[in-house]
């Protein structure tokens, strides 16, 4: 079953969607990988951004950029769950894949205390030093953050660097923290709690300029109205572009045009 907008000018134009945050390569099944891929080609989502989240996973995200190749594009990182005593060797398997593909992003990497607290200062640590490697690189770095806001925003002014750009991954903040973001250079991934009918997250939006904002599903999680509850899929990004789209009072195609170019100007395709 195909969950398409029912929107016919989707189906009948060129409009790009970019899902700058999504774990398909959970889905191992290479026929229901590809049924996700159709259902994105069925919606206008043409463009998926690939983080793993620790080096049992860099050759699933690998597999599946080779797969497709012109859909799917990599980003390494170590998620701050999986950071642990020894985070450093981790770190070393996991960019000695930079040799076997081309990464656009360092991530997703930041400070997580909502399930990891008594690892606070290995996270910090890990993420300092993902930054940097980042700006070596000369790479967007893609952030994740949860109940650790003045945390993280920390470990960003003290690496604070013209070249560190990227994305606050799954922004849920308030107006005050957006700004605080926005002024570090980063932009804002917006994902389905966007569509959550008490979360206020649509309040802030409205609030900030488009041209500070990406897409994203971080799928299989937070599943968009109306399928919160159940796995996500990046191709209920749709549901999230519509969202937007109506707070922003844009069309669809705007959004998405707005939306892919401002994640092809951090990512650099």
């Amino acid at each position: 079953m195909l969950f398409v907008y029912n929107n016919p000018f989707i189906q009948q134009s060129t409009m790009i969607l970019t899902d700058t945050h999504t774990h398909l390569y959970y889905e191992e099944d290479a026929e229901k990988r590809q049924e996700l891929i159709e259902r994105c080609d069925q919606n206008g989502i043409q463009r998926l951004f690939l983080p793993n989240v620790d080096s049992s996973s860099v050759p699933k995200v690998l597999d599946t950029v080779a797969a497709y190749p012109d859909k799917c594009f990599a980003m390494l990182g170590l998620h701050p769950c999986d950071v642990k005593e020894d985070y450093l060797q981790e770190l070393d398997t996991i960019f000695s894949y930079l040799d076997r593909v081309r990464i656009y992003a360092v991530g997703e990497i930041g400070i997580d205390l909502y399930w990891e607290q008594a690892t606070l200062p290995l996270q910090q640590e890990a993420f300092a030093w993902q930054i940097n490697k980042a700006l070596a690189l000369d790479l967007p770095v893609v952030i994740h953050c949860r109940d650790a806001f003045d945390q993280v925003y920390e470990v960003l002014q003290q690496q604070r660097h013209e070249k560190l750009r990227g994305i606050f991954h799954c922004f849920t903040g308030t107006l005050e923290q957006a700004e605080k973001i926005i002024d570090l250079g980063f932009y804002l991934g917006i994902g389905g709690v966007l569509t959550y009918k008490n979360s206020g997250l649509d309040k802030v939006v409205e609030q900030i300029d488009i041209k500070h904002l990406v897409l994203e599903t971080d799928s299989p999680y937070l599943s968009p109205v109306p399928f919160r509850g159940k796995p996500n899929e990046s191709s209920y990004l749709i549901y999230i572009a519509k969202k937007l789209a109506e707070l922003k009072n844009r069309t669809l195609e705007e959004l998405a045009e707005i939306t892919t170019a401002n994640s092809a100007a951090i990512f650099r395709i």
